[in-house]
């Protein structure tokens, strides 16, 4: 790959963070790509229940780590049940719809599940704790997650054979189990804070079972303090970012990252149902940082990708609709004027 074109996107693309509204996976995917024509994405209806969110969606991927529902959420069993089938069915149908509406599609595609760290702080053990607090527990894990995923790279290029691959690995998680500020299952305590370490030496691993899959591993946090060097350090070849929620504290991790040729795509789109500002207002929160950061304006349209700040599930279809018309627009913006007003 060119330098020009150093990433698996075209300069000026935009995108959707993944979760999409609605239960129709064909209407989904049929919106998605037509929307985002150069970045579409595997769009994700957690509207349909438990197995459709994202929990339920990235245990469908696991191998041999059967999960269940109860009451306090996601929890591994000895097992496959319905819970499980049922989250498989999910998947099945947007793999299914992605490839009737996108077999003969071209260039990058980007699918989503979360990471080991915000699953082994969401899913349960047997006993009812969080997997978190089991070391061993989580190495099992992170490599069936990581089989998983390879899978399910393959199953999404049998289908859409012309699509480049960015797997984006949602890690809402990630600073909480950092800080040591994920609940106990009583919700009383706290576990223990994961080394940074180990955190990156199990993304690493992750992120490099993708990349020989011949996929681009991408990672998504949309929470504050997001460990942007460890992201990177790991093997993140793109960081999707809520453009809002950064400070001047990350900026130079930030330019770190852009420097050793890390893709950024920056929310600034809300993701509910509020007033839309005008592009060029809507924009400027990336050609601040950019400017920030001192890199020349004119590269931001390679290296930015501008999405909504989160999913789109919790917003109504016309929002939504709207916020990726202002993704568009934004992104014309960012490409036909990017320096700052300042």
């Amino acid at each position: 790959m060119s330098e020009e074109q150093r990433h698996p996107w075209q300069p000026g693309a935009y995108t959707g963070i993944g979760s999409w509204p609605g239960s129709d996976p064909d209407e989904a995917v049929r919106t998605v790509m037509g929307e985002l024509p150069l970045l579409p994405h595997l769009p994700e209806l957690p509207g349909r229940g438990a197995g459709a969110d994202m929990i339920g969606r990235t245990g469908a991927l696991l191998v041999e780590l059967p999960v269940e529902v109860q009451p306090s959420g996601w929890r591994i069993t000895q097992r496959p049940g319905r819970d499980l089938v049922r989250a498989r069915s999910f998947l099945s149908w947007d793999l299914d719809a992605l490839e009737e509406r996108a077999a003969e599609y071209t260039g990058p595609l980007k699918i989503q599940a979360a990471g080991p760290w915000t699953m082994a702080a969401s899913v349960e053990l047997r006993g009812g704790e969080k997997l978190l607090a089991d070391p061993g527990a989580v190495a099992d894990l992170c490599e069936s997650l990581a089989e998983g995923l390879v899978a399910h790279v393959a199953d999404v290029r049998r289908r859409v054979p012309g699509a480049r691959i960015l797997v984006q690995v949602d890690e809402p998680s990630l600073p909480a189990v950092l800080t040591g500020s994920v609940p106990t299952a009583s919700g009383y305590g706290r576990l223990r804070a994961v080394d940074r370490v180990v955190v990156e030496e199990r993304l690493r691993a992750l992120f490099a079972a993708v990349t020989g899959a011949g996929a681009v591993p991408a990672a998504h946090c949309c929470a504050p303090q997001v460990p942007v060097d460890l992201l990177r350090r790991s093997g993140a070849r793109a960081l999707s970012l809520d453009a809002t929620r950064l400070t001047r504290e990350s900026d130079e991790s930030v330019g770190v990252a852009v420097e050793s040729g890390v893709g950024l795509l920056l929310g600034v789109v809300p993701a509910v149902d509020t007033g839309l500002s005008q592009p060029v207002d809507t924009v400027e929160p990336v050609r601040e940082l950019w400017h920030r950061i001192g890199f020349e304006p004119e590269q931001a349209t390679r290296d930015v990708v501008i999405t909504p700040v989160c999913g789109l599930a919790g917003a109504s279809p016309r929002h939504a609709r709207a916020a990726l018309d202002l993704c568009r627009e934004a992104a014309r913006v960012l490409r036909e004027e990017p320096r700052t007003r300042q």
